[in-house]
């Protein structure tokens, strides 16, 4: 599991290249930003329910699915800009040791 994040990056640039008839992730890439963008946010709406719904009893289960199609409808994103996670590990690489408040106010400076 140590490099599923490569494997699945991997994955995901092969599948872009792909028929849009073929592919799921090449299908999301030809219908453009505004459909990814679209996915990103009805998964995270989606995940918000279940950690919710999980705080109250409901499935832990559901929390990490939910997340999991959160997480790889992010990756398509930044694939559809030409990133992928590497640059999301280096930022929080970057942060880490930094305590949130300092680090916020970095941004804010």
């Amino acid at each position: 599991m140590d490099n599923i994040l490569e494997k699945l990056g991997a994955v995901l640039e092969e599948r872009r290249q792909a028929s849009p008839d073929s592919s799921y992730v090449s299908s999301l890439h030809a219908a453009g930003m505004d459909k990814i963008l679209k996915k990103v946010g009805e998964e995270s709406a989606e995940t918000l329910i279940a950690a919710k719904a999980a705080e109250f009893g409901g499935s832990l289960d559901d929390v990490v699915y939910e997340t999991a199609d959160l997480w790889f409808h992010s990756l398509v994103m930044l694939s559809h800009l030409g990133l992928s996670h590497k640059e999301v590990l280096k930022e929080l690489e970057r942060r880490f040791g930094l305590s949130g408040i300092d680090e916020k106010a970095s941004r804010d400076s």
